[in-house]
């Protein structure tokens, strides 16, 4: 009878331990996935919506033209989010994000801008979208913590280096970014 435990152990730790460990990589890898998809969702939400934001500022800022011409130039020419590669995509988004800032500092210089129904619509929007961009981004970086824990833990990693499972980065914000906005600059230096 013991010799059928010691059997059954040996197999639990030969044959279902290691592939119920490579089904765990599988799944935490396509939830890693499914998470770059739910950012990439809310970015072409984003860059579908610049051209009505440059819109409504022309509209009421039209002397105002250093927005416009940044928020054409994110664009790069392209007509639709889907065609932007992976690079100008993490591009977009980081250059997208600066244009956004300046764009409220315009709506601060311009009052009728400011109490315009439509502007306050985009500018609720915009803030919106910025918290899904915020939450799907940590949702990514969790799901690659996870992930990238789960095949770098003992015994687990043996499993993860032999079935080609490989770390994933964490996103991160560029260095321009993180520096805080200096504010007499966006609101014009008084000096």
């Amino acid at each position: 009878m013991e010799i059928w435990i010691v059997i059954g152990i040996l197999v639990l730790l030969l044959v279902v331990w290691p592939v119920s460990t490579y089904n765990r990589f599988v799944r935490l890898r396509n939830a890693i996935a499914q998470a770059g998809g739910s950012i990439d969702a809310v970015l072409k939400q984003r860059f579908d919506l610049l051209p009505n934001l440059a819109e409504t500022v022309k509209r009421y800022a039209v002397h105002e033209s250093s927005v416009l011409t940044q928020v054409t130039a994110m664009r790069g020419g392209k007509q639709s989010y889907d065609e932007l590669s992976a690079a100008e995509k993490n591009e977009f988004a980081n250059r997208s994000l600066l244009g956004i800032r300046d764009f409220y500092a315009v709506a601060e210089q311009y009052p009728e801008l400011k109490a315009s129904d439509h502007f306050m619509h985009l500018q609720r929007t915009l803030n919106e979208q910025e918290e899904q961009i915020s939450a799907a981004r940590r949702t990514y970086n969790a799901m690659v913590t996870e992930y990238n824990n789960a095949i770098q833990s003992f015994p687990a990693s043996v499993i993860a280096g032999l079935s080609r499972f490989y770390p994933e980065q964490v996103l991160e914000i560029s260095e321009e970014e993180r520096a805080v906005p200096n504010l007499s600059d966006l609101f014009g230096n008084n000096n």
